[in-house]
Order: C-alpha cells, then structure tokens, then sequence
C-alpha cells in the first residue's frame, strides 16, 4: 500500500490550507491573551483575531452585522441553542426526514416535553418537495429546522423556496449549514434563514472546536441562552447580557480555534466559493460515472453531482459497508466512512437502514487523480468479490 487518500471531509475536513495552520500558531505563539478579559495588548489583539473571523464568515454568508454571529464550539451546541432556546411546550415544529442526529435529537426530547413535532417525508434521493410543506403549517408553528444538504447522501435542500414559502407566514427558518457552509454559496438575506448553525471544521477549513450561529437581528430576544456566565462585558452585574453576542457567548472562547477559522474564512474568500465549489462538482462527477460502470455497486442520492454536495454513498453486493471500508484503508489506504452517519432517519428515507452505506466525501485538496485510484481500487474490490 503507497497510497494514503483521505475522503472523509464530510467529517472534518483535511488538510487545512496552511494559512489556517499559521494562524493559530501565531496565536498560540504570539499573542495567547483572553479576549475581552483586560485591557492589555494581547487581550486586545485576542478581541481583533475573535472579530476577524466573524467578518470573514459575515462577508461569506452575506451577514450585515458581525455580531450577529455567536460563536460555539460545533454545529450540535448551535442547533442545541436554536432548538432548546426558541421553542416551548405547545410550539409546534417542522423538520425532515433526511436530518442528522444532531437535529433529530433535540427535536425528540423536545417532543417528550410537549413541542408537536412533524417530519416531512423527502423522496428516497433524499429531496424535499417544497410544496409539502404548507399542507403541515399550524395556528401554533413556530419554526421550520433543516438541513441544507444531507452529510449522508449529499442532496441539497431547496432553502430559498422553504424560506420564500414560510416568510409570509410567520414562522423561522433553522438552517443545519455543518455540511455546507464554505462549499457552497450562502446568503442568508437572498434565502430568507432567521438562524444558520455551521460548524468550523468542515468545509470553512478551521480546526475542530469552533462553530457558531447567525441570529437574525431582533430575533435574539426570542431565544434564551443555554448557558450564562463571565462574558467580560456588564461586570458589574450579576445578571447575563442581553446583547449580541454576549448573551450567548459565556466564559473564554476558543480563540486559536477561531484564528484558524477566520484564516479559514478568508482563504475561501480568496479562493472564491464558486470556484471551490466548481472543482467539488467535476471530482463528484467523475467518482459517480465511474462507479455506475461497475458491477454490483448501488449508489443512493441523486447520482447528480450539480444537486449535492461532494458526498457519494454506495453500496457493493455481498459486502457490509464495515467490510468495504476496511478493505478499502487496510489495502489501498483509502479513509472513507462506513455505518449510518450520525442520521438514521435519513438512512430510513433512503432504504439502508440499519446496515447503512460506505461514504465517499471529497474536499477542496483532493484530486482527480485521487478518484481515478479510489475507482479502481472499488472495481478490484467487486471483482474479488465474484471470485
């Protein structure tokens, strides 16, 4: 085995591009001070990394004020603050039925405590018919939560339609931008989202630990905080602050974390999406039309890589996708990701439940080259199998 190929950024992306890796050795090296905890120089350079990142990923997502962003440590802890922090018993909610745990979760144990929760079922590629969802609408809706691709199949969501369709309703619009938000484009003004959860580590190219949510301005006084505490602003009170960010943004925050994000941010910015995201499209492309040449393999999703995101998942007859995995790291050194992803309702939707499928994720770093290996190392693997 010469070959050592990762194809797991759907997880967490790698590499980084080496400004990210500068930054937060640069924090670490030479500045190390606690944001907004003094008034000395390193303290203060450490507010200036914080408000970068948050400009770049403003300008990324077309956001009018920074501060409307509020940093986390991951896309969970932002979906956790929406959901716990918006609804009530007696809301109702509208979600799908191709959403990752870290939707579902929150929305379960919400439901055991009295918020009506209805599930729209998406088509077994994963898509969602945006005219389904007014037939669900209530006198107590209050939210609909979504994600904006799947991280099992890749299918991206019609986001601008749902919110064009809820806008003149009322309701909010919750956005699970993890597997999105840096690979494709973002404009939460165009796509009429209220809160867009994202986390850091994927494909904005910052380190694991750092993620966030944008609150749509007067919003913020519907939400309540999950967690209170020493925010550096308002010391003299004993009470939490209502302002963004602070409201949300309690006790030290990652900021070697987030110096790498916000170098993660403006590389992209740099790079431009589109870009990034063309060379996404021809990478899935060339993995999809080759493994529909080979013998034994189901692909699930829309098989379109213009209509997802750079994640393919697949299955080989006579194979678990465990076994596939493994074979695939153990002789070819190919890193892929095996099982149900975090998101058995949409393993459900799709009719792999509960063996699940393999996951191909392609990043930004990867090459053509790359593929044409991983698709040949699958046509050995199928042909061994009919041996």
């Amino acid at each position: 085995m010469e070959q050592s190929i990762y194809f797991d950024n759907a997880a967490t992306s790698w590499p980084k591009p080496e400004e990210t890796y500068i930054a937060i050795d640069h924090f670490n090296r030479s500045i190390g001070g606690s944001p907004g905890r003094s008034g000395h120089r390193v303290s203060i350079e450490s507010g200036r990394v914080i408000m970068n990142a948050r400009e770049s990923l403003a300008q990324l997502f077309n956001i009018d004020d920074p501060f409307q962003i509020v940093f986390t440590k991951n896309a969970t802890e932002a979906l956790n603050l929406a959901i716990f922090g918006l609804l009530l018993p007696g809301d109702h909610v509208i979600t799908s039925s191709m959403e990752h745990n870290s939707v579902m979760r929150p929305l379960r144990v919400l439901e055991s405590q009295g918020v009506e929760l209805s599930i729209v079922r998406c088509s077994p590629q994963g898509y969602l018919d945006p005219d389904d969802l007014p037939a669900l609408i209530r006198e107590n809706t209050k939210a609909v939560v979504l994600t904006h691709a799947s991280n099992v199949t890749g299918t991206i969501m019609p986001i601008k339609e749902v919110g064009d369709i809820i806008r003149g309703r009322g309701l909010i619009l919750c956005v699970d931008a993890a597997q999105t938000a840096g690979a494709l484009p973002i404009d939460v003004s165009d796509m009429n989202i209220d809160l867009l959860a994202f986390t850091g580590h994927k494909s904005l190219f910052g380190s694991q630990g750092t993620g966030g949510i944008y609150i749509r301005k007067g919003l913020e006084e519907r939400i309540r905080s999950l967690m209170v505490g020493g925010t550096g602003s308002r010391s003299e009170f004993e009470i939490q602050p209502d302002f963004m960010p602070d409201k949300y943004e309690s006790g030290t925050l990652n900021t070697s974390g987030l110096a790498g994000l916000g170098a993660g941010g403006e590389y992209i910015l740099k790079k431009g999406i589109d870009h990034i995201r063309d060379k996404e499209i021809l990478m899935t492309q060339h993995f999809l039309d080759g493994l529909k040449s080979i013998s034994g393999v189901h692909i699930y999703g829309p098989g379109d890589a213009s209509r997802q995101i750079s994640v393919v998942s697949f299955n080989l007859n006579g194979m678990t996708p465990s076994e596939i995995s493994f074979t695939l790291d153990e002789h070819y050194g190919i890193m892929s990701r095996p099982g149900l992803h975090c998101a058995p309702s949409a393993h459900r939707t799709i009719g792999t439940f509960p063996g699940g499928t393999v996951r191909f994720s392609f990043g930004y770093f990867n090459t053509e080259e790359q593929i044409s290996y991983a698709l040949g190392a699958v046509q050995q693997i199928s042909r061994d199998q009919k041996k």
